[in-house]
């Protein structure tokens, strides 16, 4: 499918879903959300797809935040309904989702922007990199996830302090914080970026898509993350892959998962 603000690029198990609005900062319209949903859908259905890389064109912006101009004409309900249909259909679909994401986070991860790269599996950030949630300086707060997924990755404290100071953070600051995984170069952010997840790829298929869903069992409210591992543990042992890995492990060679 072709996207009008998204790039899509595949390089062998690699797919880069690329964020094209430039001129605009990588912004988040309605249409953006959109597609991303579609793509990501895509992506976790497309067997050729092993992991995704999730960035933004050019060297200014990963993301700058939501488009604030669609945001004039809300009301109380249609506020709620804008966030509720943006977490459900990008921001939850890509943290559930099956398949390894990582952010290549290339410059300004602002608002909407951050909350995109934190419902990410793994972060990635050039040196140059600032982020922030700069909500309340617009009358509102993070919407789209912030004060949910900001919190389980830099604890309490720092979380409110970014978000009702509105400060921006600079990488080397993301990376003390625990909010980011790693800080590179912007020449080596993409490279890093595919180091991490041929890595990844080397790996069980099915047993990284079991421990995302037991890894984010543990961060919901009613969930017994403890059995939802014990739970997807035991799924394992009915695939082939583990067969294979403890043949692998056996032979003493190098397993060949398939993702069955």
């Amino acid at each position: 499918m072709s996207f009008q603000n998204l790039l899509i690029e595949n390089k062998e198990r690699i797919q880069y879903i690329i964020i094209n609005r430039e001129s605009k900062v990588n912004a988040l319209n309605k249409a953006t959300i959109a597609e991303l949903h579609t793509a990501f859908h895509e992506a976790f259905h497309n067997p050729a797809v092993g992991g995704i890389i999730l960035t933004g064109a050019g060297q200014k912006a990963f993301v700058a935040g939501a488009d604030i101009s669609e945001f004039a004409e809300l009301d109380a309900v249609s506020g709620s309904e804008l966030a509720r249909l943006g977490q459900s259909t990008v921001f939850d679909l890509i943290e559930n989702g099956s398949k390894p994401i990582i952010a290549a986070i290339n410059g300004f991860a602002l608002g909407g922007g951050l909350e995109l790269a934190m419902a990410c599996h793994i972060r990635v950030a050039a040196d140059t990199a600032k982020m922030g949630l700069p909500e309340v300086t617009l009358g509102l707060l993070p919407g789209y996830g912030g004060t949910q997924r900001l919190p389980q990755l830099v604890g309490k404290g720092k979380a409110l302090e970014m978000i009702i100071t509105a400060d921006m953070i600079t990488a080397a600051e993301a990376y003390q914080y625990g909010l980011i995984n790693h800080v590179v170069s912007p020449d080596n952010l993409l490279l890093k970026a595919e180091e991490i997840l041929n890595k990844i790829l080397l790996r069980a298929p099915l047993a990284i898509a079991a421990a995302i869903t037991a890894v984010n069992a543990g961060t919901k409210d009613g969930i017994n993350g403890f059995e939802i591992e014990i739970d997807e543990f035991g799924k394992c042992f009915k695939t082939k892959d583990l067969k294979e890995g403890i043949s692998a492990f056996l032979q003493k060679r190098k397993p060949e998962f398939k993702g069955e």
